[in-house]
């Protein structure tokens, strides 16, 4: 049964998380940056943390108690939902939107989706372009994981909580006997990556400030960016290759990153099924779109082509959705590709969205696995992945998550051309939301304004789905979750 006092009480850790984050962008606007918000973020920030202090008052009388699979799943959910809506009090306050255009700002920073509706970035208040940043700097690893790792001062930890935040069909590797110490070391891994993200485009060319911001982005694969034309406006191609580098650090599992920092080699990512077969997608179709933008004389030289075509085909793959070209100067067929690569996705365990590619790895073992079956009825096959046999529960999980990407995919295209929206701009979005990949194309090129009331809550929803992987939001729609 579900323990809805326990998983209220433990959602005060995320809010006063929020709340402190807030104040903390509180002391920076009145003593770093001087722009005249820090009275905004001290009101939302002391007000959050008041309210989780309330809740967690009751401890003393109430207690914590372990929590159950289904309590996870549960609270996994309400994180995501509960750090969307206080996270945009701030936006809302200090840019003026409405409170649904806020929430998706919000939402859409913490599930590093990159989706905005904010114009006239370059001319905000820096406090609040940095606050927007860091939304993707905490949501990158997850928030979930990030109460895993302090979970243990209440004796409530659980290898649960990391399963149901964890993306990817395979979640009982473990980089330590205890769960919060296998958080501990995925947080060094990310902060660390995010230093020498800020620092190479710091000496790349970036001011402290953009180079700081876009980091936060680039490693978390958020893309949110302090400036309207994102990447674009640095007009470096040095800047771009950096990018590239960090966006695929985060795509990359970060247990092998620990693998490999313990190890001292790189040798276990190409040794790594997913990894490798990562890398062979990008670099075969960032050649193949090299060579098309070429010969479609988008760019002058190849050079140029290369550049942009491996750059926002990272992007979309990574889940990232850094833009540095006028997509609006591309050819049609390119949309459609960096759909598809967004639902390819990057790899499990990693800070990128997308389908994964070990999903798509085992899929199309299967599929030709059923070939060789009805060409040897009577043969015995296997499907193996990194040298291992893979149990019919992985398979079927992976099979039912393809079912759900693709049945969700359906469903959210149709309310949003319901909406008023065309259909490139509701596919777009969709895959956009879902994967986490943030931009869209037609009308909503630039940002996602025109997109109505009911439109936004609904993308807002699907990105809390895509970055849960479904099955985690889904459960909770079931009748026999709540049952006994």
């Amino acid at each position: 049964m579900v323990n809805l006092e326990n998983t209220i009480r433990l959602l005060a850790i995320p809010t006063l998380w929020m709340g402190f984050v807030q104040v903390i962008f509180g002391v920076l606007s009145l003593s770093l940056f001087d722009d005249n918000l820090s009275t905004v973020f001290f009101k939302t920030g002391l007000a959050t943390m008041a309210a989780a202090m309330i809740v967690l008052a009751f401890r003393r009388t109430a207690g914590f108690s372990r929590i159950s699979f289904r309590d996870a799943l549960l609270f996994a959910t309400l994180t995501w939902v509960v750090m969307g809506l206080l996270g945009a009090l701030p936006i809302y306050f200090i840019t003026g939107v409405n409170f649904s255009d806020a929430v998706f700002e919000s939402v859409s920073g913490l599930t590093t989706t990159g989706s905005t509706i904010l114009t006239g970035l370059d001319s905000m208040p820096k406090s609040f372009l940095m606050y927007r940043q860091f939304l993707n700097f905490i949501g990158g690893l997850g928030v979930v994981i990030f109460v895993v790792a302090v979970l243990p001062m209440l004796d409530v930890g659980d290898m649960r909580l990391l399963k149901a935040e964890t993306p990817g069909p395979i979640k009982d590797d473990k980089l330590a006997p205890r769960v919060a110490k296998t958080a501990h070391y995925l947080w060094y891994i990310y902060l660390l990556l995010t230093a020498l993200c800020a620092l190479s485009f710091y000496f790349g060319g970036m001011s402290a400030f953009d180079a700081i911001g876009h980091s936060f982005a680039a490693v978390a694969t958020g893309g949110f960016s302090p400036h309207d034309s994102s990447m674009g406006f640095f007009e470096s191609h040095l800047l771009l290759a950096i990018a590239n580098v960090f966006m695929l650090l985060g795509a990359f599992n970060f247990a092998l990153h620990y693998v490999v920092l313990h190890r001292k080699s790189f040798r276990p990512y190409w040794r790594d099924d997913e990894t490798r077969t990562f890398l062979l997608i990008i670099a075969f179709l960032g050649l193949a779109l090299a060579v098309y933008l070429f010969l479609m004389e988008v760019y002058e030289s190849f050079g140029e082509s290369l550049s942009y075509a491996f750059f926002m085909l990272i992007s979309f793959i990574t889940s990232t959705g850094f833009v540095a070209a006028d997509m609006s100067q591309w050819p049609q067929p390119t949309i459609l590709l960096l759909i598809f690569v967004a639902y390819l996705g990057g790899c499990a365990g990693s800070t990128a969205g997308g389908n994964k590619i070990v999903r798509n790895i085992l899929t199309f073992k299967m599929m030709r696995l059923q070939f060789y079956r009805l060409v040897h009825p009577r043969g015995l096959f296997s499907i193996f992945y990194n040298g291992k046999a893979v149990g019919p529960s992985v398979r079927e999980a992976v099979m039912g998550f393809m079912t759900f990407a693709a049945l969700s995919s359906i469903v959210v295209t149709l309310l949003l051309m319901a909406t008023g929206l065309g259909f490139l701009e509701s596919i777009s979005a969709t895959a956009a939301s879902l994967n986490l990949t943030g931009p869209a194309f037609g009308a909503l090129l630039n940002n996602f304004q025109p997109v109505s009331d009911v439109g936004i809550w609904i993308l807002s929803a699907a990105m809390v789905l895509g970055r849960l992987e479904y099955f985690t939001v889904l459960a909770l729609f079931s009748p026999l979750f709540w049952r006994y």
